[in-house]
């Protein structure tokens, strides 16, 4: 997908405009435009050059997003989120604002409650016209912006917000304008009757209050729309300038740009590591809060991988570049976060369809307004300010803003706490799972083998039997034997010598160790080499029986003991499956082990369904027939999990998992908690329902407004709309919308209490 910034959109009528022009574009496949971050996403053969081309002449602004380098400079913007808007609308506020007051002094304050004026325009109604008129008119060349973009928007026959406003202020000015000219009538036939009635007739004030008010509605609303990406400008800005190289011996500063992969770099306590790498020398903890909202530092060591934007709390290291520039994890995060912000969730549809032809429809009911109450036998001025009032009160941006400002700020959320969603469609899918499926080894399991037991038999002591096994297994690369070398250096066992190895492929290992022959294997291949005691069936079957694999070692023919090895179950692995089973969601492991094994693990992890013996091919056709019963979530960090991922409903990897887990998941938890599963439905549902909050709030908003500003309550309650109100009101909706999603940053993503539904 191909990003490019768009400039000059105002409300959902212009986003949903240049959507329809660029997918008019012959090569463009899918085009997705968010009013919230003023970007588009374009997928296709279409050339840049002609894609910006057709966003211009629809009457709007373009630059690509991120350029290659064969991308001309002149279509490039380097700083997509920089906020550009709030500066400038704070500088037209204050000047309306400046110029309002004394207007609404003459216009209100003197008219209404006989506020004192000066000498000049003391009896003189024609110099108070000419006094509001000439404020209110420098005050509409201060927002100029909204007549040159409403204006253009009718042109090119796709009117927007701005020309609600611009229509509405300048109806109003033209009227007044008018009853400025009939008073200097009635002045020279000396009508002070009809002075008095065209001088209730001026509406200069309200084409002013009108820009104001929107005005500081969109100053609200765009200091808001700039929070909502703090979380993606907190990423970009976590990336480093500089790195430290080595030359030789020589240390070298130089940008991080020059940094290329199989360099060495040096990183020192306090340092933010640069680039991706491998430590090569050296040991430390290094903070990797930036990237998965742990807080908690990593210990490295040689060999260990490290992250570019992470910090290095204590030791010196001298690591190598494997990733740099748009490859390094960092890179990734901020492209998905970027990509996400880029699409559109399904529910955004309801809205899309309605902004399309929101304003149009408006504009109509304003003239239908306007000539009802003229048929009814009110004035003119009347039937002016009721169309202005329904102009100015209805607002598209609330109806655009509903969906994109609540999949930002929950993107954001996830991004804070590790929790990666590669699109906005993802993101309102995952809170609708209904079955969890997880993976066993390396989800619910930490895939690392571990001795679990240890039992001596026939007088042998345990650190005999230790040192037994130590001596065979050391020289085999199996994992059972890793972890009995590793738990046999924990307890500071000796490594002696023996002679003779020979591994038995499927059965075991034999060898000589001081002369005596020694043998490790499973039951059916030791039971052979000895004469096994048969009681020792009955702990190899409780041993299996809690998930454990036993191995049985001998010597001299003579069994002396058993170590138990098993890979076991995360710490938060019983809580992680508690939440979300709590949340209705149906846990699923898929494992390859055997049923006794599988049923003994599931035991400990507390899940609702066990389907054991599965190859690695045959996850994606579990997660088919799963499909048939609901939507579906797989949860994996394999190679052999990737076809699974895909097909599932959500695919959801495990960050400490493969490239290829990672690639084809749509949710990547880069803490590799499974309890982040739980937090990323609880992320979704939360946003889910805050979008439902702000569509409510924006028809609602619009279905009542609008009949209010028209006078349809005029007759029943006496209820009429002045203009000013319905611009502030116009101008204060889409900034309550944002502020709204803004209350998504307060989610507790990890409390197992908090409302899910």
């Amino acid at each position: 997908m191909e990003q490019y910034n768009v400039t000059g959109m105002s409300c959902a009528a212009c986003q949903a405009r240049v959507e329809k022009v660029v997918n008019a574009i012959d090569g463009v496949e899918s085009c997705t435009v968010s009013l919230l971050t003023n970007s588009m996403g374009v997928e296709g053969s279409a050339s840049p050059e002609e894609i910006i081309k057709a966003v211009e002449a629809a009457g709007y602004g373009a630059s690509i997003k991120k350029p290659d380098k064969e991308t001309p400079a002149s279509i490039v913007n380097d700083d997509p989120l920089k906020d550009t808007e709030t500066p400038v609308l704070k500088k037209r506020l204050t000047a309306s604002v400046i110029l309002l007051i004394p207007l609404m002094y003459v216009s209100m304050g003197h008219m209404l409650w006989n506020w004192p004026l000066p000498p000049f325009l003391t009896g003189n109604h024609v110099a108070m016209g000419l006094y509001e008129l000439l404020i209110a008119g420098f005050i509409m060349v201060i927002n100029q912006k909204f007549f040159v973009s409403g204006f253009k928007g009718l042109i090119h026959r796709s009117p927007n917000m701005d020309t609600l406003v611009a229509l509405g202020a300048t109806a109003s000015y033209a009227y007044s304008v008018y009853a400025l000219f009939a008073m200097t009538a009635a002045v020279m036939d000396s009508n002070t009757e009809q002075v008095m009635y065209y001088m209730d007739q001026f509406y200069f004030e309200s084409a002013a209050a009108i820009l104001t008010l929107i005005t500081v509605g969109k100053t609200l609303e765009a200091r808001s729309k700039g929070r909502t990406t703090d979380a993606l400008k907190s990423l970009m800005e976590l990336t480093p300038k500089t790195a430290v190289i080595l030359d030789g011996d020589t240390e070298k500063t130089v940008s991080v740009d020059e940094v290329k992969v199989g360099d060495k770099f040096v990183v020192r306590p306090g340092d933010n590591i640069p680039v991706d790498g491998i430590v090569k020398e050296g040991e430390s903890a290094v903070n990797e809060s930036a990237l998965t909202g742990e807080s908690i530092p990593v210990e490295k060591q040689t060999g260990d991988k490290v992250s570019a934007a992470t910090i290095n709390t204590s030791g010196y290291m001298v690591c190598e570049a494997t990733k740099v520039g748009e490859d390094t994890t960092l890179a990734g995060i901020i492209r998905m976060v970027s990509d996400a912000a880029a699409t559109k969730a399904p529910i955004a549809k309801i809205a899309d369809r309605v902004s399309g032809v929101f304003v149009p429809v408006v504009i109509g009911i304003a003239l239908v307004t306007f000539i009802a109450w003229l048929l009814t036998g009110q004035t003119f001025g009347y039937a002016v300010a009721r169309a202005v009032s329904v102009l100015v009160i209805s607002c598209p941006c609330a109806l655009g803003l509903a969906t994109p400002v609540a999949i930002m700020v929950g993107n954001g959320v996830g991004a804070k706490n590790g929790i990666l969603f590669k699109t906005a469609a993802i993101q309102e899918l995952t809170g609708k799972i209904q079955i969890a499926a997880l993976d066993k080894t390396g989800t619910i399991t930490t895939g690392i083998m571990r001795v679990t037991d240890v039992i001596s038999l026939n007088d042998i002591s345990e650190k005999e039997l230790l040192e037994a096994a130590y001596a065979l297994e050391s020289k085999s690369e199996h994992p059972i034997s890793k972890a009995i070398v590793d738990h046999a250096k924990e307890h500071d066992i000796r490594l002696r010598e023996t002679t003779e190895f020979e591994v038995l492929s499927g059965n075991g290992l034999r060898a000589k160790l001081d002369g005596a022959d020694v043998a490790a294997g499973n039951a059916r291949f030791i039971s052979g080499i000895t004469d096994q005691d048969l009681s020792i069936s009955e702990n190899i079957d409780e041993l299996s029986g809690q998930g454990k694999t036993p191995v049985l070692f001998a010597k001299n023919n003579k069994l002396i003991g058993i170590i138990a090895v098993a890979d076991t179950i995360k710490e938060d692995t019983p809580q992680a499956v508690g939440e979300l089973r709590k949340m209705g969601i149906h846990v699923v492991m898929l494992t390859g082990d055997n049923e006794i094994t599988a049923k003994a693990i599931a035991g400990q992890a507390g899940v609702d369904e066990v389907i054991a013996g599965v190859l690695p091919d045959g996850k994606e056709a579990v997660i088919r027939k799963l499909m048939e019963q609901g939507k579906v979530a797989m949860v994996g960090d394999g190679i052999n999990d990737a076809p699974a991922l895909t097909r599932a409903d959500v695919g959801i990897a495990i960050g400490a998992g493969t490239d290829i887990a990672i690639d084809a998941a749509d949710v990547v938890l880069m803490k590799s908690s499974i309890r982040d599963v739980a937090a990323a439905v609880r992320i979704s549902r939360a946003t889910i329902r805050n979008i439902h909050e702000n569509l409510f709030w924006a028809f609602f908003y619009n279905v009542i407004g609008i009949p209010l500003a028209a006078g349809c309550f005029t007759a029943a309650f006496g209820w009429t709309l002045n203009p000013m109100f319905g611009a502030a009101a116009m101008g204060l909706s889409s900034f309550c919308v944002v502020s709204n999603a803004l209350r998504l940053n307060l989610i507790k993503v990890h409390d197992g209490t908090a409302k899910t539904t």
